[in-house]
């Protein structure tokens, strides 16, 4: 019986070519994008899956109520993890890195003790011994114990041992970091790579040599192992006595005021799961780290579903709006004696052979795709073909989801009445519209959502790409590793600023983009203190060119010059944050602490942004420095390749072993939003997707009331109706469930989106022609999805359809 089912499905399935294209590609579009998100979903959940005592690992994290805003951070002092270890029998080991593999950036010039060619390399970490034992690094090569006990040492990557040393033998070998052959390290071990869904990734392991152990500055991650047995609520609380017993009488002992006392007895400890870093870490955080967002996960999650319940949908339409075309064959067979049952059996075997079809096809379509989608979302996904569970599972699926899609046409098909069939009419219930109406309603109320959110999301990266943000980001080009010059820098600047293509350049490694150099302190209005226990800012080390070659302005005072001697001593220039924090109406002149020294401010420089747009501007002060890691070379407008060539020749002769590595402030300042970049691509690829599927499902309801409605129409073409007329008629009903759909999506696509803008301190307002665009671009689709339909059928010649009357 089975087979028979088998071959007359078969048979269904090759006679009706363009439906059954369309039934199978429907749900291939739903699988392929369902199966893509899966993946995507079990990558950004799975982050630091691969520790073994995952469950035991966690990061510290600080949080304190300031100006009534909770703000949160992940760096501690020196002597934070010995600490920890040392008072807290729950944790079993602490340990602390810092480094540059912790930001975006951080390319530092490299090579190997036998080569006099550097290459620059980034992911630089700083850790102690215990991060081994915390975070599971078994090393391939060398002692895990001794690795890191001396200054020279380094651990590397089994990447970068097989880059530098490919015969295999990296241990003992020497590596020259930042040109400083002076100082060479001795590899002392070879760690395996990180895998791609872990949120720590670096390459270099080197050992902390800083000797500063005061509980006032604040630099490291702090990671700690508990034992099995410990509470993390309890431990939680008995961490408070850290900030009782050390952190709050080391800031006496700076002379804090009481204000600034109190502000710190609103720290809080926390520990944060290490699974939990990557997908639930906040922006207040400002960890540096690349952070996936949970929302968007259950959002994906949502597009998902809603995805393969419209395809279900576009199944059973298309399947009822054919069933004229089987009513003869249902009101036959069961006129020579076939039951209810054998009918729905055959039903469902066509329906189930359809979704194995449909799955095969999507599963290829999503191995076909998935280069692509690694590409946008900046994964390395693969589809596990390996997995023991994957195939089973795929096959359940698809006989389950065939099974579900194909009980209402099984039912609706089989119910057919022999007499009515062969009298030529079908039963009265099949002309009822309500249900397929509301599930139009509902694919296009969704793709309404989809579209609004959209161009919103358009419109908010357009928005931060164009911001003015308090400097001019274009034509300035960022020369890396500049250290390498050593005493060779203040001659390379002359000699770039004798070049008619440049016109400024200044050094400093403290840019307004991510992966540059952060420092922060407190600040207090000398012999004052502040109402708020002081400001914390950042504190950047700048050289005198540094305004000018950013575009940056002064609104009070005067900017940095050589001829105040002071002005690399003891001036300060200050953000108009920092003057409004301090509570100062007219800074100039006046004088601020930091505990480290006094300053004098002698200019307030216009706010400037220098983290993502999802911040707020912060207090930043500027003095006169020495940090030439980076220098930022200001071009005049002209061929870029020709400046670019100009520079390059002069740093060859100033160090012809070291290769020139830059980059363009303005494309730094776009990765700093790359996260929102890569979500908004992947939103907008998985709405076309839905949009895509919910076309098919209107195409379904069209075919249904165009098979419905075939005698009528050809009647009224009989009697003389214009294209015009029925091409109207056909078409009328639909736009008004389109126009209801409009009307449903616009206050729920609104409250999301306006949601997701809370993430971001700056941002667009929402508009009236966002909605209207959005409904416009609706219509559009749904017209021309049903234009097919309506024109074939206004087009039709009367006779096909009335001839069996």
């Amino acid at each position: 019986m089975f087979k028979n089912h088998l071959k007359i499905a078969w048979r269904s399935i090759k006679k009706e070519k363009l439906f059954t294209f369309i039934k199978i590609g429907g749900f291939a579009v739903g699988i392929a994008a369902c199966l893509l998100i899966a993946l995507f979903i079990k990558d950004e959940l799975g982050y630091d899956g691969h520790y073994a005592d995952a469950n035991r690992i966690y990061r510290v994290v600080l949080q304190a109520e300031i100006d009534g805003e909770m703000k949160k951070s992940t760096h501690f002092p020196l002597p934070m993890a010995q600490t920890l270890e040392a008072d807290f029998p729950e944790i079993e080991k602490a340990g602390k890195i810092f480094g540059s593999a912790l930001s975006s950036g951080g390319k530092r010039a490299f090579r190997s003790g036998t080569e006099t060619q550097n290459i620059f390399e980034e992911g630089f970490i700083y850790g102690d011994q215990n991060i081994f034992e915390i975070l599971e690094i078994a090393l391939v090569q060398g002692d895990s114990k001794e690795a890191l006990t001396s200054p020279g040492n380094i651990v590397i990557s089994e990447s970068k041992a097989a880059k530098y040393f490919p015969n295999g033998k990296a241990l003992g070998q020497t590596l020259i970091l930042d040109d400083n052959a002076s100082r060479p390290y001795t590899v002392t071990g070879v760690m395996p790579d990180f895998p791609n869904n872990s949120h720590l990734d670096f390459d270099f392991l080197i050992p902390i040599e800083d000797t500063n152990f005061s509980w006032t500055s604040q630099n490291y991650f702090t990671y700690i192992l508990l034992d099995k047995k410990s509470n993390v609520g309890e431990l939680q609380h008995k961490m408070r006595s850290i900030l009782e017993n050390y952190v709050i009488p080391a800031q006496i002992q700076r002379g804090r005021d009481a204000s600034f006392i109190e502000v710190l007895k609103t720290i809080e400890y926390r520990l944060q799961p290490i699974k939990d870093i990557h997908i639930k870490s906040d922006i207040e955080m400002a960890d540096g780290l690349k952070h996936g967002d949970l929302r968007f996960v259950w959002l994906f999650a949502a597009i998902a579903g809603f995805i393969l319940i419209l395809a279900c949908i576009n199944f059973i339409n298309l399947s009822t709006a054919k069933s004229a075309n089987r009513a003869k064959e249902v009101g036959l067979r069961k006129t020579v004696g076939a039951f209810k049952s054998n009918l729905m059996a055959q039903f469902l075997t066509e329906s189930v052979l359809l979704s194995l079809l449909s799955f095969i096809l999507g599963v290829a379509m999503a191995w076909l795709l998935l280069p692509l989608f690694n590409s946008i979302a900046e994964k390395t996904i693969e589809i596990p073909w390996a997995a023991w569970a994957f195939i089973p599972v795929l096959f359940i699926s698809a006989l389950v989801i065939g099974v579900i899609a194909g009980l209402y046409p099984a039912f609706y098909l089989s119910a057919f009445r022999p007499v009515n069939v062969l009298k030529g009419s079908l039963v009265a219930g099949g002309k009822s519209g309500r249900l397929r109406s509301g599930l139009v309603v509902f694919q296009f109320a969704t793709s309404v959502i989809l579209i609004i959110g959209t161009i919103i999301i358009y419109k908010q990266m357009d928005f931060i790409l164009k911001k003015e943000l308090g400097y001019n980001k274009e034509q300035v080009v960022i020369l890396e590793s500049a250290n390498v010059l050593g005493n060779k820098s203040d001659n390379f600047k002359e000699q770039l600023l004798q070049l008619p293509q440049v016109q400024q350049v200044s050094r400093s490694d403290y840019l307004p983009v991510d992966g540059s150099k952060r420092d922060q302190t407190t600040f207090t209005l000398l012999g004052e203190g502040s109402e708020n226990g002081g400001v914390l800012s950042q504190t950047w080390r700048v050289d005198y060119d540094y305004l000018e070659t950013l575009g940056m302005q002064i609104v009070e005072g005067r900017g940095f010059s050589r001829e105040f001697a002071s002005d690399s001593v003891s001036s300060i220039i200050i953000n108009q944050k920092m003057a409004s924090d301090l509570g100062l109406k007219n800074p100039v002149g006046r004088q601020i602490d930091n505990n480290f020294q006094q300053w004098t401010v002698v200019g307030v420089v216009e706010d400037f942004h220098f983290k993502s747009l999802k911040e707020n501007i912060t207090p930043v002060a500027l003095r006169i420095g020495i940090d030439f890691g980076t220098i930022a070379v200001k071009i005049r407008s002209g061929d870029i390749g020709e400046s670019l060539a100009a520079i390059g020749a002069i740093w060859d002769r100033n160090v012809p072993n070291q290769s020139l590595s830059y980059s363009f402030l303005d494309q730094r300042f776009t990765q700093m939003h790359e996260d929102v970049q890569r979500m908004g691509k992947i939103f907008n690829s998985f709405a076309l997707f839905a949009i895509f599927v919910a076309c098919l499902g209107l195409f379904a309801l069209s075919a249904f009331m165009v098979e419905q409605r075939k005698k009528e129409i050809s009647i009224r073409i009989v009697l003389g109706a214009p294209f015009k007329s029925i091409y109207r008629l056909l078409t009328l009903d639909f736009m008004k469930l389109i126009l209801i759909s409009i009307v449903i999506a616009i206050p729920i696509g609104w409250y999301m989106m306006n949601r997701w803008l809370e993430d971001f301190a700056y941002r667009i307002d929402i508009g009236w022609q966002v909605f209207l665009t959005a409904g416009a671009i609706a219509m559009i689709i749904a017209i021309l999805t049903i234009s097919y339909q309506a024109i074939n059928t206004a087009l039709m010649q009367p006779v096909k359809s009335l001839r069996m009357e």
